[in-house]
């Protein structure tokens, strides 16, 4: 999934810098990704304007083909059906992140889902 992936989703993106999420938001940015956040606290994150919701998101800028959260667990399965409503191809949660009922509403919608997998780590060794 990763490596055919162009646009990408960050919820829980942050711009406070020394955050995982601000770090590997920008990460993404500069692989080439059309990296885009996702945060109703943000206005802005690396010079690119933030939104409330997935669906505001798509609705301003286009489908996305993963959706990355950074976000607890109890959260996740809200944003798997947003995924799913979305259209998303992958909902991927970072490390550290585990949600099995938001993994089974993802799977269920025909998405892949990724859980507990750093995506900054995975593009490095698709790298290698």
């Amino acid at each position: 999934m990763l490596r055919g992936a162009r646009r990408i989703a960050v919820i829980g993106a942050s711009a406070r810098p020394g955050r995982p999420s601000w770090g590997i938001f920008r990460y993404l940015r500069r692989a080439g990704f059309d990296a885009v956040p996702v945060n109703p606290d943000e206005t802005e994150i690396d010079g690119v304007t933030a939104y409330h919701t997935l669906g505001e998101a798509v609705a301003a800028t286009g489908p996305f083909e993963i959706v990355n959260l950074f976000r607890r667990a109890s959260a996740c399965p809200t944003h798997a059906h947003e995924a799913v409503a979305a259209g998303a191809g992958c909902l991927w949660m970072q490390q550290g992140v585990v949600s099995w009922e938001a993994a089974r509403i993802a799977a269920a919608a025909g998405l892949d889902v990724v859980m507990d997998r750093c995506i900054m780590v995975d593009h490095h060794r698709l790298r290698d």
